[in-house]
């Protein structure tokens, strides 16, 4: 089947990539995985290579470019390649929008021009330890000083990815009680400078998967965040965090898509070297049958990811068609990536084959971004239901 979303600059791209990795990826990626981290020269080098400013405006250092199809080559490739670039997935795929979106002219200034070479890296911080999926729940709190120069913000945040090498976080705060009528009301968003006193980085979380990802709990206590560091205007940020989910899910959508492509490639490759019996693994009936139906579920995933990423560059990706997209391909990923490992035997547990790295590095899809029932209730939402 013909893919027509990537045209010769898209393919340009990918080659220069496929080569970064393989020259300065793929020789210490078993050090990152070990370590449960990217060392934080390597973002400078993502800098350099341009990743950072692909979509930021030309006048802040950047190409300027409206369209995702570059970051969908990003998710291919590392996928096809067995590695992570670390947190900043987040640094581009969520802390920018919001940037360009809010900042002002001013606060673009100060932040972006960092933020293009990798000398600034930004995370964004929602979740609390006793809030989920339920951003309305939040306790954190910024109130406003009294001579109106800064606020103090107080609270805490867990499950924060990029958050150990952050050095500017998006931090989701309560700036006003709820009302009755609007538990969504009175959040407000900040750009937090993480070397502010009472700023600090807890416990470095180790997780299932994305081990080369650093993700922590953050706390503050009593940090001045100056109010020219609000980002849009207060009060509002719930309405603003509901804006960028079509592009953050279609983000997760496109990269459990690419996985799940990647485990179907490390299976026939598997099959193909290893010999039981005297053959092949993929002599065998079964083998051929089970790859034939993993590349059945990649094809389909394919087609909803293309559609979903023309969609999104022409800003026509509704809430319901993100979220269709989104659980679509982490359940095509889920069922395809378990399957390929089970064609590797007991090799495909083992943590230095990359399908075992796979496997634990996808499960996340179907929980964060809004978990998979999550996704399934707003698109019976959309149906009526």
């Amino acid at each position: 089947m013909r893919r027509t979303i990537f045209n010769e600059d898209y393919e340009a791209f990918r080659e220069t990539i496929r080569a970064f990795i393989e020259a300065e990826v793929v020789p210490v990626y078993d050090e990152w995985f070990a370590a449960g981290q990217a060392p934080r020269d390597f973002y400078y080098k993502l800098g350099e290579l341009g990743i950072f400013g692909i979509s930021v405006p030309e006048e802040f250092g950047g190409a300027g470019l409206d369209t995702h199809k570059f970051e969908a080559v990003l998710y291919e490739e590392t996928a096809r390649a067995g590695v992570q670039f670390g947190g900043s997935g987040v640094h581009v795929l969520l802390a920018l929008p919001y940037i360009k979106m809010l900042a002002t002219d001013e606060q673009k200034k100060r932040y972006l021009p960092k933020f293009v070479t990798g000398e600034e890296m930004w995370a964004i911080a929602m979740t609390e330890p006793g809030t989920g999926s339920d951003l309305a729940g939040m306790k954190t709190t910024a109130k406003l000083s009294e001579d109106g120069t800064h606020y103090v913000l107080n609270g805490a945040k867990t499950f924060i990815t990029g958050g150990v090498h952050a050095d500017k976080v998006i931090v989701c705060a309560r700036t006003a009680a709820p009302t009755a009528e609007d538990r969504r009301h009175g959040i407000s968003l900040f750009a937090v400078d993480t070397k502010s006193e009472g700023y600090s980085v807890g416990r470095k979380l180790d997780k299932l998967g994305l081990r080369t990802s650093d993700t922590a709990e953050l706390a503050f206590v009593d940090v001045k965040v100056p109010v020219e560091d609000l980002l849009g205007e207060e009060n509002k940020g719930f309405s603003y965090l509901g804006h960028n989910l079509a592009s953050e899910r279609w983000g997760i959508a496109f990269g459990a898509y690419a996985q799940a492509k990647a485990a179907v490639r490390f299976a026939k490759q598997y099959v193909q070297e290893r010999t039981v019996f005297g053959k092949p693994v993929a002599h065998f009936q079964n083998t051929k049958f089970e790859l034939a139906a993993c590349q059945a579920e990649v094809d389909a995933a394919e087609a909803v990811a293309d559609r979903a990423t023309e969609a999104l560059d022409a800003g026509e990706l509704t809430p319901a068609e993100a979220a269709s997209a989104k659980l679509f391909c982490t359940e095509v990923a889920h069922r395809v990536i378990d399957r390929c490992l089970q064609l590797h035997g007991g090799y495909g547990y083992m943590n230095e084959y990359p399908i075992a790295r796979l496997y634990a590095d996808n499960r996340v899809n179907r929980i964060y971004g809004g978990t998979s029932e999550i996704m399934k209730s707003i698109i019976a939402k959309d149906m009526g239901l």
